[in-house]
Order: structure tokens, then sequence, then C-alpha cells
């Protein structure tokens, strides 16, 4: 994500200064009921100091206070904001004075017509040719192209898109470097992927989650609690000859409520999905970006996961009675067709072991699925050979693995390194086994070592047969593993989880994938993937990096963290006002409070303002750790929980004592 703009943004940037006092007005300000009782507790604290209830200069100065105590809470969500803004604003340079040449059909000699991008509607065909920057969402339906996706992802290295793949879908504003494709638009003008993204950066489409949601409402509960409570006090003082004025109760009031969440729960919120576009993951709703941190169970394809997902045919393994070139010949002539790499590899090994064999003529070729979980060709002599999963080709070859043990020892021997068998048949017979060697990824066993001790359950998705299935698990240090999948299965192991009240989180880039993608909670869809993966996921991978689900985990827990922590740092600091506060006001008529008056502060008046300076202030001193988020480090709730209640609730108690009384001195020498 080029983020260039963002990182200009200072935190004195008139944008960011107007938009706190914009906020001001009514309509913005009662959005946030807890800083609307501190609105509302200005506008009263000025018209009581004019009506005289208390001394002017002191009355002025406590409006003072509170309306900085506004403004600072307003800049904390005004400076997310423009976080998200200046992103904003580098994906609209990607996407201006875009042209397009339009095809009616995919006939290669007719003359395109230039239009303006605006003007496509979803179906159009357009022709987009080296050099040429893609006017609009779409699929690949012919020819294959590098692009340069940087404008939308910041990573300037070339991908591979191809028609008729999982990797044929393409984004408005990345740039064709080779060659050229034929796109069928798949959005209408306006709802185009950059669209969202703008949309969703700049907050216009920003969702409470759940768990703001029930934050919100306990602290309203707070804030209407202490609203009655401060509301009767005068009738409680009057029974034992106090009064109080309406200025200190206010400053009562603003010191009880939780000003500092409550100022710093919107940043808090809009700053979660910046982090998440920051790793270049598209949250498609702040609530995916917080189940994230609440996930069970991460179901995870191997290949491209866990593994380099660049399978290579390594060997040939011909059986009793096969000669070795009829078994390279046979598996080239299933291959030739073959656009995966694993079927380009099994060429490429057969020409370095001197096979010449050309691609057969009038043959139909049968394209690898995962149902079928074979791929083959049919030659015009009618002659039908096969490549696949041991159970496909026994399948097609009506055997059974009882009666050929030295197949089943071959496939064995193979699955048991880790590698992948593959199984080449032609009509009834069975030729031999094809190695494909994978690796898995540096640091991938680490990262799931640091998912179990969350309490994070693993399971490895394959197609691979269950010896290699169990060979690669093992290695990789994963949970559980499924061998043998196919995309129904995804589907039915996400259900299995979920009836268990598990939530589940799950990677896909393919059509097939769309439906697991949809069921999980986090469906994390590649952005190199078909456009219906990426429409039912709730995220989008712009790095198209499937172990990107491992950081999104970790993304959604900082979330969580982030606002614990300072929601417990909130509530403890106002213990601490309260000690502060109370005997102020009441120490005089009744010496017996003067007890809670430990900090011994200079006077009831130097009290109050000094609770409300550092009520004030410790807002925007908390802004750069609700944008940042509270450092993430893998631990069981337990062990986060100890941690969060040792440095945010402690602390949350002893710092405000000490400020206090600092801001106490500085006040006392002026009062």
């Amino acid at each position: 994500m080029n983020s260039s703009h963002a990182n200009k943004m200072t935190i004195l940037n008139k944008e960011i200064i107007q938009q706190t006092f914009y906020k001001l007005l009514p309509q913005h300000a009662f959005r946030n009921p807890v800083m609307a009782c501190v609105w509302v507790g200005t506008v009263l604290t000025v018209v009581a100091t004019l009506m005289g209830s208390t001394s002017l200069g002191f009355g002025l100065l406590l409006t003072l206070i509170l309306l900085v105590t506004v403004l600072f809470a307003n800049y904390a969500e005004a400076v997310a904001e423009a976080k998200g803004r200046g992103q904003a604003a580098s994906l609209r340079q990607a996407r201006e004075n875009l042209m397009a040449n339009t095809l009616t059909d995919l006939d290669s000699s007719q003359t395109p017509e230039l239009i303006s991008a605006n003007l496509l509607k979803k179906e159009d065909l357009v022709l987009i040719k080296a050099g040429e920057i893609i006017p609009a969402d779409g699929e690949i339906v012919r020819g294959f192209a590098t692009i340069n996706e940087s404008a939308v992802t910041g990573e300037s290295a070339p991908v591979l898109r191809e028609a008729n793949t999982d990797r044929s879908g393409v984004i408005a504003g990345t740039k064709v470097l080779t060659d050229q494709i034929v796109v069928r638009v798949s959005n209408e003008a306006g709802h185009s992927f950059l669209d969202k993204m703008i949309a969703l950066v700049e907050g216009a489409n920003r969702q409470k989650t759940p768990n703001e949601i029930a934050l919100g409402i306990l602290l309203n509960i707070m804030t209407i609690t202490f609203i009655v409570v401060v509301v009767t006090l005068p009738f409680i003082g009057s029974m034992v000859g106090i009064k109080i004025s309406v200025v200190l109760l206010v400053a009562l009031l603003v010191c009880l409520i939780p000003t500092t969440i409550g100022g710093l729960l919107p940043a808090i919120g809009i700053a979660g999905m910046n982090r998440a576009l920051k790793a270049n993951v598209l949250a498609k709703s702040g609530k995916a970006v917080e189940v994230a941190g609440d996930i069970d169970v991460l179901l995870l394809d191997k290949t491209g996961t866990i593994t380099y997902g660049d399978r290579q045919a390594t060997a040939f393994y011909p059986l009793t009675g096969i000669g070795m070139s009829e078994l390279r010949q046979a598996a080239m002539m299933t291959s030739f067709a073959d656009p995966t790499p694993e079927g380009k590899s099994v060429v490429s090994l057969a020409r370095e072991m001197g096979e010449t064999v050309q691609e057969p003529e009038q043959a139909a070729f049968i394209q690898f699925s995962a149902a079928t979980r074979l791929s083959g060709v049919d030659l015009a002599d009618g002659h039908q050979i096969r490549k696949g999963a041991l159970d496909a080709i026994l399948g097609f070859t009506e055997q059974d693995i009882r009666n050929n043990i030295e197949l089943k020892t071959r496939v064995e021997q193979v699955a048991s390194k880790g590698a992948t068998p593959l199984v080449v048949a032609a009509n009834h017979t069975i030729l031999g086994v094809i190695e494909l060697s994978d690796v898995i990824k540096q640091g991938i066993k680490e990262r799931f070592a640091l998912l179990r001790e969350m309490g994070i359950k693993t399971i490895m998705v394959t197609g691979d047969n269950p010896l290699t299935a169990a060979a690669i698990a093992a290695e990789a240090g994963v949970d559980d593993y499924i061998a043998e999948a196919r995309p129904e299965d995804k589907l039915a192991c996400i259900r299995n989880e979920q009836a268990e009240g598990k939530l589940v989180a799950m990677v896909g880039d393919g059509t097939n994938d769309a439906p697991a993608l949809a069921q999980a909670d986090i469906g994390l869809a590649m952005n190199s993937g078909t456009q219906a993966a990426k429409e039912a996921g709730n995220m989008v991978d712009l790095d198209s990096d499937p172990t990107k689900l491992l950081d999104v985990v970790e993304i959604g827990k900082q979330q969580l963290i982030t606002r614990g922590a300072l929601t417990t740092f909130s509530l403890a600091n106002d213990v601490s006002k309260y000690f502060v506060i109370l005997p102020a006001l009441f120490a005089v008529a009744v010496p017996q409070l003067e007890v809670l008056n430990i900090l011994h502060l200079g006077s009831p008046k130097s009290a109050v303002i000094s609770a409300l300076i550092f009520n004030a202030l410790i807002i925007p001193m908390l802004i750069p750790l609700a944008l940042r988020g509270v450092k993430f480090k893998p631990a069981s709730a337990l062990q986060l929980l100890r941690r969060n209640m040792l440095i945010y609730g402690v602390g949350g108690v002893v710092f405000p004592f000490i400020a206090i009384k600092l801001i106490d001195l500085m006040v006392a020498v002026w009062i």
C-alpha cells in the first residue's frame, strides 16, 4: 500500500485542526455520549459562571479546561481519520483519467472503441496492452500478462495474471507490463475494488464492532449512573449544610465519567482498520479485524501457506515391466495442456532426461480439477492416458490397491519423504509414479507454536494422500490435517468447528473456495484470485500471501488488547481522580473526609483544576498508543490479562496521583 501521503501528515496538519473544531458542532458532538456530557458541561459552566455561581476567573478557567478536553477527544478521532484519508488519496491517484479500449466480443480482428473508464459497465470487454493502466476490476478472459500492482499493494515486483486460472483477477489502477489481455468488467462504475477501499479507509463505511458497541453501552450506563449521582448530591449536601455550586458539580461529573476511553474509542476503531491496511489487508469491516483476534481455529492450505507452493517433478519411478522412457513419455503427454507449475515441471524434467516427444495432434486434453483430482489426454487412436492422485487413478483403471503391492509401496515411499506422488496410467495399465517435491517455509513451525500458545488450533488442508499429509503436518507442526481434501471438505470442516462454538478463519483464492470463505468467520481472499473469492471473503490480502492469515490474527488480537488496555487504564485513573476531587468538595464541611486527601493538595480549587487538567492532557498523551496499538506478544489469555492489569491497571491508579500532585504544585503558585 502506497502510504507516502499518509507519512507526510503532521500532528498540526491544517485539515486535522479544522476537523477538530468542526466536530464541536452538536450533530457531531452528540455521536459520542460520554464526550457529549463534557460538551454540555462546558456550556453549563460558562453559563453558571456568567450568572455568578462562582468567581469569574475560576469559572472561565474550568470552562477552558473542559473545552480543551472535548477538543483533544475530537483531535484523536481527526488524526485517525486523516491517516485514512491520506491512504485514500494515494489510491485515488491510481485511477485518475483512465480510458478503456472496449470490445463487443472476443473476436481479435475488431477495432476497439476508446471510452472513459467511468462509462464502463459490468460484463463489458476491455482490451489492455503492455504499458496501459487497467481501467476497471475484472477477470482476464483471454491472454496473460505481467502486471505491476504497486499502485494498490505497494509491492513493486510484477505478478503474472492469466485467463482460466485462479490468478485471473485484476484491479483498476494497476499497470500491464508485458503482452496484452482481454478483461471482462466485474463491477459497475463506482463499485470497484478501489472505490470500496477508499470508502473504507476514509471511515465512510466503518461499522462499529460488537465489542466496541458493548463497551460503548457500558460507558453510557456508567455515565448515566454518575449523572444521577451528581444530580442528587446537592440534595444530600443540603441535609448536612453543604452547598455545592453548579461549576463544581460539572467538574465532579467530568472526573467521574470515563472521558479518557470515551474520547479515544472512535480513534481506536479507525486505527484498527488502518493497521490492517498498512499490512496490505483490506478488511471489509471493523468487525472482521476484531473477530480475527478471537479466532479459535485456522484452516490453512498446505500449498503456498505452509510450503512454498512451488512443487516440482523431481523423479520418475516406473513399475516392474514398464520402461523409464515409456513412463516419461506418458507423463509428458498428460502434461502438455496442464497450465499448473507441477504439470509444466513434469514436461521440463522429462525433456532434461532426453525425451523429445511432441504434443499430439487431434487430441482431447483433460484439465485437472479439484473434483476429479486427475488430468490427461485422449489420443486420436483411442488411447487414454491419465496422471493424478492414487485413488483417482485406481478409480480410472478400475484396480484395487490390494492387488498392486509394488504401487502401494512406491507411493508410501514417496509420501513418507513429504513429497507428493502422482500416479500415471495408460488405458487400464498403471505405468508408475512421479515424485513432486515441495519445501516447508522457514519459521512456519515456530509461528504455529506461538499460535498454539494463544490457544489457536491449526488445521492443514491438502489434496495429498494421508501419508504425505501426515509427514508434512508433523514437519510443519500443525495440530491436525485433512488429506485428499476437496472444496466441500473445507466447508464441512468449518461447519463442524463452528457447531462446537468455535470461530474459524481460512484462506482461499479460487471460485471453488467461495462457499467456504463465505462460511468462515474470517475469510481471507487473495487479491490475485477470482472475483467470486474476493466477494465471498470479508478480508482481501493485496499481496496474495496466504501466510498473511497469521498476521491478520495478530492484528486482530492487537486491536482487542489495545482497547482492553486503554479501557483498564481509563477506569483505573478515574479511581485516582475520585480521591482527589471528593475531599476537595467536602473536606471543609465534613472534616472526616480529610483522611481521603492522601495527596495533601494545595486547596480545593487547585485540586479541582489539577484533576481536570490531568483529565484533559491524558487524552493526547494516549493518542499515539491508540493509533499504534499496544505491542502484541503471543501469550495465553490469562497471561495477557495479568500483564495488562499490572501495567495498565496498577499503572492507571498510580500515574494520576503522581501527575496530579505535580500539576497541583504548579497550579498552587497561581491560585
